[in-house]
This record gives structure tokens, sequence and C-alpha cells, in this order.
């Protein structure tokens, strides 16, 4: 796991704040009314240990009375997170068991992650990675960096980096810039990805400055959208993906199924929905991953199924992701979702999306 950084060194390598303040303890949270004071020191138990961070617009969108409670439940601390349960895993996908030298993880053979920093605009509360993730464990420093892009450049079968942490997109456009400029340079990576909050929790990063920078590759940048509900669509975040999109990036939405957040297949439709038409394609629907303290985020992958079932039929097919396991210990990520198909060698079963049976020959 990343061991903790330099904080004055984190706040040179990254963006200016944005305009208003990022709140980042429970006592901020209660003087505007987001918590009770009574739950002030419970609260800052979970937060000594796991990051937060609430933006300017990730604030607006907690006073909105309607979807403030499924965007609360994402971004404010709970006492649950001091839970333990015993399938609770501290490094639930392996990361560290396929991570040949700081910054980079190997799991794939054609694909890598890099991750050049460890620090986010917004720390959701059911991260996988939340004992490696918050200010205090920083970005890579240069030496470290050089040794990640060699790690890429020596390995020939890296057809793909994938640029993660932390969030990438709370670099600056320098040091962004320095980063795909020399994956660029390598000939055996053909695409890079990113995978980011900002363009939903603090779109007004989604800048000039970032955008020429992601413009000036010569190789395709396809961008992975965390996004759980559709309330986080605002006007402003879907400003952002325009500006992406005519940008020349391509847009893919990620989501986490949440209990109390989005474990509802009417939720997920407008969700889904919501996305085609900001030009994001909902590429994942995870499974939880049982880092510590989240199991009451948890659904039954067989609710899962029953909610990604009844999505059939009613969702285009462009609007509907994979639903995806990532399983625990770093085995890699399978598809979970509902099947349609029964039978025998001879017939086989098959289930329409109205739930009629119809029999076909297996041959």
């Amino acid at each position: 796991m990343p061991q903790k950084g330099n904080r004055t060194a984190i706040k040179q390598t990254h963006m200016n704040a944005s305009p208003g303040q990022t709140l980042r303890t429970p006592r901020q949270l209660a003087r505007i009314g987001l918590v009770k004071s009574t739950d002030v020191a419970g609260l800052e138990q979970v937060t000594t240990r796991y990051a937060m961070a609430i933006t300017p617009h990730v604030l607006e969108l907690l006073r909105q009375p309607e979807e403030g409670n499924a965007i609360a439940r994402q971004y404010l601390p709970s006492v649950h997170e001091l839970i333990a349960t015993p399938n609770e895993i501290s490094d639930p996908i392996g990361d560290a068991a396929h991570s040949p030298v700081k910054g980079v993880i190997h799991r794939y053979p054609d694909r890598a992650l890099l991750m050049p920093t460890q620090v986010c605009a917004v720390y959701c509360r059911f991260c996988f990675r939340r004992e490696a993730v918050g200010p205090d464990y920083g970005a890579l420093n240069d030496a470290e960096l050089e040794t990640a892009l060699n790690y890429i450049r020596q390995s020939p079968a890296i057809w793909e980096v994938i640029l993660t942490g932390g969030d990438p997109l709370i670099l600056s456009a320098r040091r962004l810039s320095e980063i795909i400029a020399a994956l660029d340079d390598i000939p055996h990576v053909a695409t890079l990805r990113i995978h980011s909050r900002v363009p939903v929790a603090a779109p007004e990063r989604i800048d000039q400055a970032l955008l020429d920078v992601l413009a000036a590759t010569h190789k395709p940048i396809n961008l992975a959208i965390h996004c759980n509900h559709a309330a986080e669509l605002t006007p402003a975040a879907v400003a952002a993906c325009q500006r992406l999109r005519k940008s020349g990036v391509a847009l893919f939405g990620q989501s986490v199924l949440l209990k109390g957040v989005n474990d509802d297949a009417v939720i997920l439709e407008a969700l889904f929905r919501g996305m085609v038409a900001a030009g994001i394609k909902p590429y994942y629907l995870h499974q939880l991953d049982r880092a510590p303290g989240t199991s009451h985020f948890a659904v039954p992958i067989s609710r899962g199924q029953e909610i990604v079932k009844n999505l059939r039929g009613k969702l285009s097919g462009l609007a509907q992701p994979t639903y995806i396991l990532d399983i625990p210990g770093g085995a890699g990520k399978v598809p979970i979702g509902p099947g349609y198909l029964s039978g025998d060698d001879n017939y086989l079963m098959v289930e329409d999306p109205h739930g009629a049976k119809h029999a076909l020959p297996a041959g």
C-alpha cells in the first residue's frame, strides 16, 4: 500500500482550489447543519481513519431536499464505517499483490493501472481503496513516477494504461501533461483511460487548460466517470461532459450498486438514461467491494441480478452496463448479470424480457 507523503508537495502539484471551500472535517459539517453537533466526536474517529472532502459542488447537491439523502450516503461520514464485519478486506481486490513498483498495478497482461496520486476531490464512503487514499498519501514524486513509467516502457504486453488513484484529474494541467506525454511516447501503449469523479464532483476543474492537455495526445483517451445517481448529473456536470466530448474524449460510466443510494430499478433507469443523454456510455455496474466499514452499503448479488433483469426490455442496450464483480483477493472481474438460458444438450429454454419462456434447439 502507498506510504504517506508530503502535504506541502501535494499542494504544489494539484490544481488551485475552486471557488468556495472544500469541507474536510465533521466540525465544518456541523457548523452548517449537515450533521448534528452531538455526532461530531464519533465522526471524527471516522475521518481520522478515512479521509473526507466535500466540494462546493457536492455541497449544493447535499442541500437539495429531494435527492440529498442519496448524495449524503455517498459523501458524508457515518459511524457505521467503524463497524467491521468478517467478510471485509483491507485490500479487497488485491492491489498490493499485483503492484510490481510503486504507483503501478498490473493485474491483467494487456493493461496496467498507473496511480500518479492517491488524493481525490471527494472521498466516497464506500471506496475500495479507502485505506490508501487521502491527503496524507500524496502523489508520486519525480523519481517514483519515472520508475513507474519505466516499468510500462519495459512491458511490451501493456496495450492500455489506466490513470487512476486517487483521482488523476486533480493534478495540475502541467503535471498531467507530463504524464500523458510520456505515455503517448510509448509505442506499445495504444490507448489511455482515466478514471475520475471530477466531472460530477468538481466540474469546474474541466477547464480549458485540462482540455488542451487531453486534446494534445495522439492516442485515444477514454474517460470513465464514476456516477451513482441521476442527481449527480447536474447542468454543470453535463456541461463539463460536453466540453470533454468536444475535445475528443470518449466518456464511459462506472457506477457502484449501493444500498440506500441506487438499489432500485427505477433509480438506475434514470441514472443510465441520464448518462446516455449526457454522452456517457454506461460501462460497469459494480458489485460493492467489501472494504473495511462498508458493509452497510452492501446489496446482495441476488437482489442486484433482480434489479438488472428488471431493466432488460425497458432500457436500450446502449444504456445498459455490465453488472460486474471484482473477485476478492485480486482474481479479476467477471460479469454476474442474470441468466436467461436453461436446459440440456438437446433443448434450451430462453426467457425473454417479459418473463415468457421459449424452447430452442441446443445445436
